[in-house]
């Protein structure tokens, strides 16, 4: 049986999308995977943008549900962290106890991104916990991403990719993406 995996991540608003959901969907295939890609299936229209949506988000997750794992995107986007809907669909497969992996095309840790979002202005409070100048303390797990993201997959066994992409690679560059393939294609083969 061909373990089916969902790729998720927020490569789906890149101008450029279906050239690189098509390439990871090849690169899965080549490692003996079957791709299932969010942006595949064509939505029929709804009466309301609301309405859209709400069938945009079931048939994603009916996608998640014929999926056997998940390879995450977690390289940030729109800001310090990753991509809302990809954090979402890679807690859905977590909780479903499915075969777990990510990567991630910034390797800046969690916490230096955030304090980087401070400008290096953050502080030991009271507390002993760092701050930023707004006194929201700061995460430092030493994890790619929040520490439920980054701990969801290491406690399940899961597989974490970190690349330094380019700046105008960042969500094109798929060196960590294949990372992650060759690691689940090895345990599969086990």
């Amino acid at each position: 049986m061909t373990l089916k995996l969902y790729l998720a991540g927020p490569e789906v608003f890149l101008p450029n999308a279906r050239a690189i959901l098509d390439a990871k969907a090849e690169l899965t295939r080549a490692h003996g995977f079957e791709p299932i890609c969010p942006g595949d299936i064509l939505i029929e229209p709804a009466p309301t943008r609301h309405e859209f949506g709400l069938k945009i988000s079931a048939v994603d997750e009916g996608m998640m549900n014929r999926a056997d794992g998940v390879i995450a995107n977690l390289t940030p986007f729109r800001g310090i962290a990753a991509d809302v809907g990809t954090a979402f669909e890679l807690g859905y497969m977590c909780a479903q106890g499915k075969l777990v992996a990510a990567y991630t095309n910034v390797s800046a840790n969690h916490y230096a991104r955030t304090a980087e979002f401070y400008a290096g202005d953050v502080r030991e409070g009271a507390d002993g916990r760092k701050r930023g100048p707004d006194g929201m303390s700061l995460e430092d797990f030493d994890m790619i991403e929040n520490l439920m993201l980054h701990g969801g997959i290491e406690r399940r066994g899961g597989f974490i990719a970190i690349h330094d992409a380019a700046a105008a690679e960042r969500y094109t560059d798929l060196t960590a993406f294949k990372t992650c393939l060759s690691a689940l294609a090895e345990r599969a083969a086990a």
